[in-house]
């Protein structure tokens, strides 16, 4: 089962405070949502999509897309994957894959190189870092409690660790699609100059931000 985490909308990328407005920080982050779910949406063999959330716009969007919605309790993303991954445990699924909703370059051709290189027979975990290698914006594990995700700016060097004390194979994938969320305001020139045409990238475009002086 897909698993994305949703946190309120409304309060998202606050890091992208020195640039954006709140407003537009909102929009963006709506927009973003959308990119992340439409990938899913466009990849033909995934698994079943559960949108791990509360915020009103991420639940509105799951149902145009006829994606499941599992509810949160807005205490955090950890808290929520937890959650979301003790329900997927209870109806006997194999395997979760975890994907945040802010990474918009994100390809279903990537998600699929993820599960055909996923050590399905053995069980183990597919992690794939961000761009940094400090973030973890992709964790696919089997069984699908394998074992905590806890995310965070560092969260991929303890994801690692976790996933090698199993004694299961862990693959690390470095895929450039997923890698890129946008978090900085350099992230947002690097959004925008990709290739593309993703609803995110059109509203980054539109701010024609260089003229601000800061991207």
């Amino acid at each position: 089962m897909i698993l994305v985490p949703v946190k309120n909308l409304a309060d998202a990328k606050q890091r992208l405070s020195s640039i954006l407005n709140p407003e537009e920080r909102f929009v963006l982050a709506q927009a973003m949502c959308e990119d992340v779910l439409q990938a899913l949406a466009r990849w033909q063999s995934r698994p079943s999509v559960a949108v791990v959330t509360s915020d009103s716009f991420a639940r509105d969007l799951a149902a145009r897309f006829n994606f499941e919605v599992v509810a949160d309790d807005n205490s955090g993303e950890t808290r929520a994957i937890e959650m979301a991954t003790a329900v997927c445990k209870e109806r006997g699924a194999e395997s979760t894959l975890v994907v945040p909703a802010d990474i918009p370059l994100i390809d279903s051709s990537e998600l699929q190189k993820i599960v055909d290189c996923a050590p399905h027979l053995q069980g183990g975990a597919v992690l794939v870092p961000d761009a940094a290698g400090r973030g973890t914006n992709a964790a696919w594990r089997s069984p699908g409690d394998l074992f905590p995700l806890r995310f965070g700016n560092d969260s991929f060097l303890p994801h690692l660790a976790a996933a090698k004390a199993t004694g299961l194979p862990c693959i690390v994938l470095e895929l450039p699609g997923i890698a890129r969320d946008v978090d900085r305001p350099e992230d947002l020139r690097e959004l925008a100059s990709a290739g593309g045409e993703r609803r995110s990238q059109k509203l980054v475009r539109s701010w024609n931000l260089s003229r601000r002086g800061q991207v």
